[in-house]
């Protein structure tokens, strides 16, 4: 693991191969470990880095005050590119990474050379109904270690509520891993309960209506089973986004790396190739 320091407080990250930069973003409550076989895969032809975001699963919180709200995290992606002088960059965002990506791409699109989106929050589905009820669970002092305790044993994070309805191939592990901070560290517990409690609708609702300012390459490549995000999303964001394409991921949730790496690598390989360029006016 690498690491850099920025205002906001410290990322750790993982990079892999050379060549034009992949940044990888994963969602809530993980950690860069959700790449781990898209990123070596990825590494043949690209320089691919996937850090531990800010999102409930990383080792080390960020330094107080530091901002967690929505357009916040968006800032420490773009930060994070800055400070590694990224430039070209592919942008891949799951989960809750992917509504912060696009925030990214509305915000801050400088350094951007492409977009894709896998099965993420977008437009009113932030967050999706499910989980609705954490937010106003993560007001109450302890309820964050309290959910984080209940989450110990493995049957419990295969919960629809849990991990059970984002993977189909849950890793018992894996999972016990991107608990862990939470169930170690005060400071990880407040940040979770700082970015449950700042999600809202208004932000992706908000970069929506500037989706037809970000021309460069967008594509959309989602899983038609997935229970939180219905195919739907996918469909408006690749007609929303002026230079897009909808591709499919079969026989997958949300966790598309995990649960189909071989054809989420495939796909966002074969974009990052093709010219990155804007589309006929």
């Amino acid at each position: 693991m690498n690491e850099i320091s920025l205002a906001q407080g410290t990322i750790r990250y993982r990079e892999l191969g050379t060549g034009e930069p992949i940044l990888l973003v994963h969602g809530f409550l993980t950690n860069g470990e959700l790449w781990r076989e898209v990123a070596p895969r990825l590494a043949a032809d690209f320089r691919v880095i996937a850090p531990d975001w800010p999102l409930g699963s990383q080792q080390l919180p960020l330094n107080p005050g530091a901002d967690l709200s929505p357009l916040g995290l968006a800032k420490i992606i773009a930060d994070f590119m800055a400070h590694l002088q990224l430039e070209n960059v592919t942008l891949v965002g799951n989960d809750t990474g992917g509504a912060i990506c696009q925030l990214v791409a509305v915000h801050h699109p400088q350094r951007l050379a492409r977009l894709v989106l896998t099965p993420c929050d977008a437009y009113e589905n932030f967050l999706p109904p499910a989980f609705r009820p954490l937010q106003v669970i993560a007001r109450i002092p302890g309820a964050v270690f309290a959910i984080s305790q209940s989450m110990r044993l493995a049957p419990s994070r295969r919960l629809p509520i849990a991990y059970g309805w984002v993977t189909k191939r849950a890793d018992d592990a894996l999972t016990a891993s991107w608990i862990a901070p939470a169930l170690a560290d005060r400071g990880i517990r407040r940040e979770i309960a700082a970015v449950l409690t700042g999600i809202s609708k208004r932000y992706t609702l908000e970069a929506a209506a500037h989706f037809g300012e970000f021309t460069k390459p967008v594509l959309v490549a989602w899983a038609p089973e997935d229970r939180f995000f219905k195919l739907r999303y996918g469909e408006r964001l690749a007609k929303d986004f002026p230079n897009a394409r909808l591709e499919l991921i079969e026989d997958s949730y949300t966790f598309v790396p995990i649960d189909q790496p071989a054809r989420t690598a495939e796909l966002i390989a074969a974009f990052a190739r093709e010219p990155a360029t804007a589309p006929a006016s």
